[in-house]
């Protein structure tokens, strides 16, 4: 039978995941007060699709895609290791890559050790909530360590509205 990790009110390193969005900034800023506070270690957490969403051309290979949109995260991730060494917090990052953003953020929490994720409500999801749910439901449902879930306001959209008439009919 395994042994299972005493839990702690107070964490040592927590999660944030992070898609770039002015919500998942809010989470970072939440975590970054509770590391503040309790001398505790950030991991920030990007997922990459591991198949775009878009149709490319045969001339650009996925991985190259993933690849540049990993290194795009790592360039952000360094703005914020700033921000955070200049509070005296350390912070370590993992880029992860799968389909499942949820399954890939639980992993990345298993795998690095966090004893707390701290994630918001709404980020760049845009349509993927309403067909497979959201992501940060089935963190809180799923986490084996405690989860920090911030509400933050829905993100104005950002779809195109058909033969250019207003939102307001819809």
């Amino acid at each position: 039978m395994p042994q299972e990790k005493s839990a702690s009110a107070i964490p040592t390193r927590i999660l944030v995941p992070v898609d770039f969005s002015s919500s998942s900034h809010a989470a970072l800023d939440a975590a970054t007060e509770l590391a503040e506070k309790f001398h505790a270690e950030i991991v920030l957490c990007h997922v990459i699709p591991a198949f775009p969403n878009v149709s490319i051309p045969d001339s650009i290979t996925e991985a190259s895609v993933v690849e540049q949109a990993r290194k795009a995260a790592e360039e952000r991730f360094a703005v914020s290791q700033k921000s955070l060494a200049a509070k005296s917090i350390k912070m370590t990052s993992s880029v992860e890559v799968g389909n499942d953003v949820a399954g890939a953020i639980l992993d990345a929490a298993e795998h690095t050790g966090a004893d707390m994720i701290v994630i918001s409500t709404h980020g760049l999801s845009g349509w993927y909530p309403m067909v497979f749910g959201s992501i940060a439901e089935k963190i809180v449902k799923l986490a084996q360590c405690p989860v920090l879930l911030l509400r933050t306001p829905r993100p104005e959209t950002t779809a195109k509205v058909p033969f250019g008439r207003s939102m307001e009919w819809w």
